[in-house]
Parts: C-alpha cells; sequence; structure tokens
C-alpha cells in the first residue's frame, strides 16, 4: 500500500446514489484509498432518482484495482443482463484483494459467478434471488465471506464501508471515520428493517415493489441461466 490503493467503484444507469456515495464517502477518507468512479462512458450517469453522477474512469480505461465496489439500484437489472458489466466485474474481482457489494450489488457479483458455494447480504427484497447464483442469502446487515463484503440495503453499506477499512487498515482508522462522519444513527421511527417493521409498512412497501420485483425475478433468472450455460460451455472446453 506504499503506492496507495486503488478502489474502483462501478457506475451504471439508474444506481442508487447513496448506495455509491455513503460508502465513497467513508473509503475516499480512508488514508492511501484512491477512488475512481468506472461506468461505460465519460458522460454523466443519472442515478435512479435524477442525480447526475460524473465518471472519473471509463470501463476501457479502469485498471485492475485491489478493492472492487458494485453498488445497487433498479439500474442493475439491466447491469445482469449487459456482458461488458459481467465481464468486467469478473475481471476486477479475480485480480483484486477484496471485493465489496452493495445492496443489490450483490446480485451482479452472482452474475459473474462470485457468490457461489458462499454466503451473502443483499437488500431485504431481493435476497433469495441470491440462491439462483448458488449463494446461501443471509440476513445479517453485513456478511463476510473471504474476500467478498456484502451488505443489506443502501444505509448498510455505510456500516460495511467501516468494516472493509477495519479490514484493509484496522479499527481506529475505521472509528476516526465514523466520529469524522458523527456516524451515530438515530432513525426517528421504529422499523427500518423487515425485522423491526410493521406488518402493514412491510406490506405498503412490498406492494410498491411489486413491479421491480417482476423485472428482476425475470434479469436474474436470465443471468442464472447464461450463468449456468457459461459454465457448462468453459468445462466442456477443457
Amino acid at each position: 500500500m506504499e503506492d496507495g490503493m486503488l478502489v474502483n467503484f462501478v457506475l451504471f444507469e439508474g444506481i442508487t446514489q447513496l448506495d455509491l456515495t455513503g460508502p465513497y464517502e467513508v473509503l475516499g477518507r480512508a488514508p492511501g484509498f484512491h477512488c475512481e468512479l468506472v461506468a461505460k462512458q465519460s458522460s454523466p450517469v443519472r442515478s435512479d432518482r435524477g442525480l447526475l453522477l460524473v465518471p472519473t474512469r471509463t470501463i476501457s480505461e479502469a485498471a485492475p484495482c485491489e478493492l472492487l465496489v458494485v453498488p445497487g439500484g433498479p439500474g442493475i437489472d439491466a447491469a445482469l443482463g449487459d456482458p461488458q458489466w459481467v465481464d468486467f466485474v469478473r475481471s476486477q474481482a479475480a485480480q483484486a484483494r477484496w471485493v465489496f457489494g452493495i445492496c443489490t450489488g450483490s446480485l451482479l457479483l452472482g452474475a459473474a459467478g462470485l457468490l457461489k458455494g458462499r454466503k451473502a447480504s443483499c437488500h431485504w427484497l431481493a435476497r433469495d434471488l441470491l440462491a439462483h447464483f448458488g449463494a446461501t442469502p443471509v440476513n445479517d446487515r453485513t456478511t463476510v465471506d473471504g474476500k467478498y463484503f456484502t451488505s443489506g440495503g443502501v444505509t448498510a453499506g455505510i456500516d460495511m464501508a467501516l468494516r472493509v477499512v477495519a479490514s484493509v487498515l484496522d479499527q481506529e482508522a475505521a472509528e476516526q471515520i465514523q466520529l469524522q462522519l458523527e456516524y451515530a444513527p438515530e432513525p426517528p421511527f421504529v422499523g427500518g428493517t423487515p425485522f423491526t417493521a410493521r406488518p402493514e409498512i412491510i406490506d405498503r412497501c412490498t406492494r410498491a415493489g411489486a413491479e421491480r420485483r417482476t423485472i428482476r425475478e425475470a434479469a436474474v433468472r436470465e443471468a442464472a441461466s447464461r450463468l449456468a450455460s457459461d459454465g457448462s460451455t468453459r468445462e466442456s472446453s477443457r
């Protein structure tokens, strides 16, 4: 780490910006970490809520990194079926020392064949879909399996980013960043997880996400089928 540690963030259309900017705020403060936002093109990328994010590298320009970060969001569904993104994540992860999947970004790790036989977390509305990629879905807010760090939905990415800093550097560095950010969540209402929320709120949230769930299920099934086919092709060519 004498020359610094390169952190590549995957940046795709329809990303949930806090999936990216929360962990970026943490990792960007870690001594020796250099963060890049990697997109397909150099033009600004629009988040799912309309915020424009400016890439610092394109896929073709991106160097191999020590830490790969894959955020989530509605746009992950298209990314699952995009060979350019799947191949990029697979090749970057192969060389990275650590891989970090945030929210539904974990599904893209799965589509790249990286989570087979591993425990992983994801947003609660999509967590079960990890099983299509041979992963074991875990209900924990943060999960570590080998070099793979995966988190639950959106804000959980901040928690996991702090755990990444503690693992890569040390706990004191993570605690310092946590204090700098004054990260001590006190949500105004009980119910930020499906285990603590009232049933009627869970139902309301589930119904609001029903259309996205249908789209995502189809995207995951197609990606899992493609992954299985690619695996069979690789095996038969040996």
